[in-house]
This record gives C-alpha cells, structure tokens and sequence, in this order.
C-alpha cells in the first residue's frame, strides 16, 4: 500500500538515498531543504530516477524555530495525512555556532526542530495508517546539561552535537508514550557514514552513506519493525546491520526526561 511520507534534510545524505529507495516502491514523498533551489533539483532528479511523479516538497531553515513552524504550517494545508515521517535533517560542524533566540545550533536543528515540527503536524501524523516516526539521533550521546538548555556557550562541536542528540532520543520515548498509536524509533544509523557531514566533522568515514539509508528505509516500511515503538535502533551493533539496543542511561530516567520536555515548552513558548 502506498504511504505518505515526509523526510526532513533530504536534500542530500542518506536521507536523499532514503527518498530514492521509498520513491522507488511508488510511495508519495515529501523532501525537505533549507534552500529552496537545491530542493527543486532534488524533486526534479528523485522523479527521474524512480520515475515516480508524487513527489514534492518543503523548504525550512531549521535553525529557526519560526521557520519550522511555518513549514508545518505549509504542510498542514497541502498534506491530508503523513504515514511516516523521518526526522533525519542535522548539523554538527557550522560556521554559526548560535541558532533560533541564541540557543546552539545543533540543539536547535538535531533536537527542537523536529520537536516543533512532529507536534505541529501531529494531527496528519493521527491520521496516518499505522503511523510510524523515525528518529535520527546518533551513536555520539551525552548528558543534556542546564547549560545548553539556558542558551550558554559550548565550546566543542561534538559535545553540543551529542547533547541534541541524546535529548532527541529523550524526547522519542517520551513522545512514544504519550501517543499509543504512532510507533516510534530512535535510530542510530551508523558512526561515520560517507556523507558530508562526517566528512566535514571528521575528515574520513567508515561505512557507505547506504548503510545509513537501508536502516531508515526498513525502519520507515518494514512489517518486521511495526511494534517496536519507543525503543532505540543501533546500526552499529552488527553487518550488515545492526539491532535494537541500550541508549545512554538518560534516556530512561524519567525525572530527566519531564524536565528536559518542561524546559522545552519553555523555549519554544
């Protein structure tokens, strides 16, 4: 059966390569970019290459809150419903380091954003056919510190990085709780994928970007992954691929978690 789909930072990495490999099974894609030209040659080379005509997109600056809520907005009044979505756009190395009101940009783009976005669109989520969200978190987590939730500095890139990511993971099970009907996933897709973002990071790679995709894309469709709601994928812990496995320990404390998603609406008003 035919799905709805939404992937956000889709315009390039493996969430591109996933856009690809679910456009080919004839499934409606919607892409997402932060530039509006870039968007358009992606739809325009995704309907070529699967010969698939129902794909379309939305364009969104995720390290502005304002944007992402009018991106909703957008997706409200064009969407009838979403079956998946993939929560797959973020950012480690900018040459900003500060993001919507100030807060670090990786915790806006790798954490708020999608925060922002899920809830605001989560009435097409409810409407959606065993609805399914997926959430790319990361291999890289840490402890969310007051720090970063009060808009202070974070002098290295990869502790920032690991913050947003393990306060997106947080959030998954918190999230998978609150709505029994949507299945969600938190995915670690693998450590030093060949996209760009690896590369600028770290200057080198492991695995094929593919690895990374072929992950999402099963996690995305698959019937084997249909129950397997609030609970954490890592794509590191077998080959060709991984299984489901331990997040960091904050992501089962419960204390933790209503504090992190308190001070959230608080950010985001």
């Amino acid at each position: 059966m035919s799905k709805t789909i939404l992937i956000t930072g889709s315009t390039d990495g493996i969430g591109k390569l996933t856009a690809i490999k679910l456009a080919k099974d004839g499934h409606t894609i919607y892409v997402h970019g932060r530039n509006k030209e870039k968007l358009q040659q992606v739809i325009l080379e995704i309907k070529e290459v699967t010969k698939n005509n129902h794909i379309d997109g939305f364009v969104a600056d995720f390290s502005d809150l304002e944007d992402a809520k009018q991106m909703a907005n957008n997706i409200r009044k064009k969407v009838d419903k979403i079956d998946v979505l993939i929560n797959n756009a973020g950012i480690f190395k900018t040459a900003a380091s500060k993001g919507y009101n100030g807060f670090d940009i990786r915790l806006v783009v790798n954490y708020l954003a999608p925060y922002v976005l899920t809830n605001e669109v989560l009435p097409l989520l409810l409407k959606g056919d065993k609805t399914r969200v997926v959430n790319v978190s990361s291999a890289a987590q840490s402890h969310v510190t007051d720090a970063i939730l009060l808009g202070m500095d974070v002098k290295i890139d990869g502790d920032a990085y690991a913050q947003s990511k393990l306060a997106l993971t947080m959030w998954s099970f918190y999230f998978a709780k609150q709505h029994a009907t949507i299945s969600v996933v938190a995915l670690n897709p693998g450590s030093l994928l060949n996209t760009n973002m690896a590369n600028e990071a770290y200057g080198q790679y492991w695995s094929p970007a593919s690895k990374g995709a072929d992950i999402i894309y099963e996690l995305a469709v698959f019937e084997d992954y249909k129950d397997c709601s609030g609970k954490y994928f890592d794509n590191d812990k077998g080959n060709p691929k991984g299984d489901f496995a331990k997040a960091h320990p904050d992501a089962y404390d419960e204390e933790l978690i209503t504090k992190l998603v308190a001070k959230t609406e608080e950010i985001i008003g």
